[in-house]
């Protein structure tokens, strides 16, 4: 499962030389994106987001938070159901994904699903249902776990703080909340005023409701820090803010913004300066609704009396005024209520889509928040931007067990059989597509990991561990019934080289749970055709037929797909696996190969030949043809061949058995432990390296037969760039790993990047890895810029488009 490159020195090639330094503490070098994700903790007891919401902020979808109270406390129900779902369409029909907040059976909800949005929705005006402001959360959420289980609307503050916990930017609402009247003696201020001062956010409302005192409503948004700006909708110059059910206050609007794309700007500018107060955008009530002002400040004059006359303060004035302006009017402010309502959510989601328009434009990437918001291992990961790079596989808990000779027998390399042996137990986050997935990240790639784990203590963990480290979680599905989380336990020697492993990768094979295989893979499907990654890496741990399923969802979104064997064993489901599954999924030739990269370890390539035979691959009309077009017979030209490489590789056949799997993966590079790492590569009719001197020692072929789709092969055998002594290796977990992400990373950053330019980088990667304790090390995010900068332009990898 984990291959080391036990790599010798050469004099002229250290790993020092291809360091980049970064200098500064965490906030100079830290890249933090505009578009935020969700950072919820799924294990959080008292907040739950859903799976739509936190998928679509992982993926810098447009998000558009709304608020419960006007259900919970406004309308009546059934009512307030149709108006919740309708409100939810209007965000999804006009670009956006709708996460409406609240309170249900003393849990946070940003997002509820339809059946738990129509349980909040009943539950209104009920004694129990609570109206939840900031200084309430914690109230009604500690009592979920200890007491009785409450539901409660959450008021603009309180769905300011939720959704800002999320990572959501913009929130529609209908009207927000202000100074009272009379404010200045009974200090009666909505607390809307103070979260829109300490929380990033943009609000979008119609002004403030018409009852409150407006002018000093402005002053403390002023004292606050709020910048306010009120949509022109059509006019010119200087325009009123608007006061909820009338277009016209009286009071000024402090700026005038035109369009979505304006507030969007606005929003963007904020957080890289950064500010960190948030932003009222007053979306005026549509002008064929609105009420005149004169006529409603009659109403509300009545309305306010009759709060006084009643004793309504503090937090059931509002509803009780609202109520009385609703029984005036005749309903007509119900009417107006709902048209501003829905006005203000189609504006919302509308800035919030050129928000996302603009962050991937700018690819708004720098730092806005403080050191102590970074990922655990104080490590800057890159832009959570567009997923560059999807990773199929494993995700394990992985046990490390070194072998610590005696001090009787100091000579004693290696552990004893049938009995206990001293060692040094670590216990890490692994798995093939983990670690593959992290050394991607830190050499800045965005990248996502396709996983699933147990409805297990060691699931859990593992969660919370890729949480805390800043990577995405929404591509891990979490299997039901008794599915064991995927462990690995490595038993090394004193040398640290492994002696033997135990796998238990059993969840990743459809048998396991069927029941829960096609719903996982119709959801991986989802986000692979939303993210369109550019690379796919799948690794072997799969079962054959989920494997095969995983070749064709990478080529239904274009990816190029490379693929790690894991093991000898595991390898053989290439070929043998493929063959044997009862899928209609072929192993296609040159042109149209589903796996544009593998990188097996020498036995691993053994293992993956001797299955393609086995299962007929090589012996087909096409692969005869394609093998003719090469212009080497079956089995190459053996000086040739030897002076490629060597001649102990020439006598193992591990060149032989390359070029016979080359029709089916283009590009193979193999690691070799001590003698390096060899590149077979088909070339393209045209590649410069055809007819380049420089590259003509490396040349193995050039096609003759005047074939569209074969020019030639590339054979290259590189020396390792350093032997690492024994003292200095401190684990051998991950390195072939690390040198696997390290190759994709630098053909994802530089997509005409040759491969012969990449794998000595690779290899100082895994030397890094070698010496670290963690699985895959920190310190390859010195190699990042050389990925971009040390390499030289070219025609990309085989039929990788």
């Amino acid at each position: 499962m984990r291959k080391c490159l036990q790599l010798k020195r050469l004099s002229n090639l250290v790993v020092g030389s291809r360091q980049t330094a970064v200098s500064g503490g965490p906030g100079l070098f830290c890249r933090v994106q505009t578009a935020t994700s969700c950072t919820i903790s799924r294990r959080n007891p008292c907040i739950k987001v859903s799976d739509e919401v936190r998928d679509a902020l992982d993926c810098r979808k447009p998000v558009v938070a709304l608020e419960t109270t006007i259900y919970t406390h406004g309308f009546p129900y059934p009512e307030n159901t149709a108006l919740a779902s309708h409100l939810e369409s209007v965000v999804r029909l006009n670009g956006g994904v709708p996460a409406t907040i609240g309170v249900l059976n003393g849990v946070a909800r940003v997002g509820l699903e339809a059946n738990e949005l129509i349980e909040l929705t009943a539950s209104a005006r009920k004694p129990d249902t609570r109206k939840l402001s900031r200084r309430d959360l914690g109230y009604i959420c500690g009592l979920g776990l200890e007491g009785p289980k409450l539901n409660g609307g959450t008021t603009i503050s309180g769905t300011m703080v939720l959704a800002s916990l999320a990572g959501i930017q913009v929130f529609a609402t209908g009207g927000l909340g202000g100074v009272h009247r009379g404010g200045e003696t009974t200090m009666d201020i909505s607390a809307d005023l103070t979260e829109l001062g300490r929380t990033k956010m943009a609000v979008v409302s119609s002004g403030c409701k018409s009852f409150l005192d407006i002018p000093r409503t402005m002053e403390y948004l002023e004292t606050q820090g709020v910048g306010v700006m009120t949509f022109a909708d059509g006019r010119e110059g200087e325009v009123d803010f608007p006061a909820f059910w009338t277009r016209d206050s009286g009071a000024r609007s402090p700026s005038t913004i035109q369009d979505e794309k304006e507030a969007a700007a606005i929003m963007y500018a904020q957080r890289r300066i950064p500010v960190r107060s948030g932003l009222l955008f007053a979306n005026p009530i549509p002008a064929e609704h609105s009420i005149s002002k004169d006529e409603i400040d009659v109403v509300i004059a009545q309305a306010l009396a009759d709060a006084e006359t009643s004793g309504s303060t503090g937090s059931d004035n509002t509803p009780f005024v609202l109520k009385r302006i609703h029984e005036i009017t005749s309903g007509a402010s119900v009417t107006a209520n709902c048209a501003l309502i829905e006005s203000n959510v189609t504006r919302g989601t509308k800035v919030a889509v050129e928000l996302a328009k603009l962050g991937a434009l700018r690819d708004a990437d720098r730092p806005d928040t403080d050191p102590k918001d970074l990922p655990a291992q104080g490590h800057a990961w890159p832009s959570r931007g567009p997923v560059q790079v999807a990773v199929a596989g494993s995700l394990a808990m992985d046990l490390s067990c070194d072998f610590v000779a005696s001090a009787t027998s100091p000579e004693s390399m290696e552990p004893q059989k049938y009995t206990s042996n001293p060692a040094i137990i670590q216990q890490s986050l692994g798995g093939v597509g983990q670690n593959v997935t992290t050394a991607l990240q830190y050499l800045g790639v965005s990248a996502q990991l396709y996983s699933k784990v147990g409805n297990d203590v060691a699931g859990s963990t593992a969660l919370d561990m890729i949480e805390k480290q800043g990577l995405l979680t929404s591509g891990i599905v979490r299997s039901r019934g008794n599915a064991r989380t995927a462990q690995y336990v490595a038993v090394n020697n004193a040398r640290k080289d492994l002696v033997i492993a135990m796998a238990d990768m059993s969840l990743l094979h459809s048998s396991v749970n069927d029941q829960d295989s096609e719903t996982q893979l119709i959801e991986w499907r989802k986000r692979l055709a939303t993210t369109k990654p550019r690379w796919l890496v799948i690794d072997a741990n799969w079962d054959p037929c989920t494997l095969a399923r995983w070749l064709e969802e990478g080529r239904r979104v274009s990816a190029r797909i490379a693929f790690e064997p894991v093991s000898s064993e595991k390898s053989k489901r290439l070929f043998n696996g493929l063959a044997k599954s009862r899928t209609d999924i072929k192993l296609d030739l040159i042109p149209n190969t589903a796996v544009n990269l593998a990188t097996p370890n020498a036995l691993e390539l053994t293992s993956m030949y001797e299955a393609a035979k086995d299962a007929g691959f090589l012996d087909g009309e096409h692969w005869f043809r394609i093998i003719n077009s090469i212009g080497l017979s079956s089995s190459g030209s053996r000086d040739k061949l030897v002076s490629l490489t060597n001649v102990v590789l020439v006598d193992q056949g591990v060149p032989q058995r390359s070029i016979q799997l080359l029709p089916f993966v283009p590009c193979i590079v193999t690691t070799l432990g001590a003698q390096g790492v060899m590149l077979a590569q088909v070339l393209q009719p045209g590649d410069e390296r055809l007819t380049s001197s420089a590259a003509a020692p490396y040349i193995l072929s050039r096609s003759m037969d005047g074939n569209d789709f074969i020019g030639g092969v590339y054979m290259r055998l590189f020396p390792p760039v350093e032997r690492v002594p024994e003292e200095e290796v401190i684990s051998v977990n991950g390195v072939g790993d690390t040198f696997l992400g390290a190759l994709v990373a630098g053909l994802t950053r530089a997509p005409s990047s040759r491969v012969e330019n990449l794998i000595d980088i690779a290899q100082a990667a895994s030397i890094l890895t070698l010496r670290s304790k963690e699985a895959v090390s920190p310190e390859i995010s010195s190699l990042e810029a050389t990925l971009t900068n040390g390499v030289d332009p070219s025609e990309p990898l085989y039929n990788t488009k």
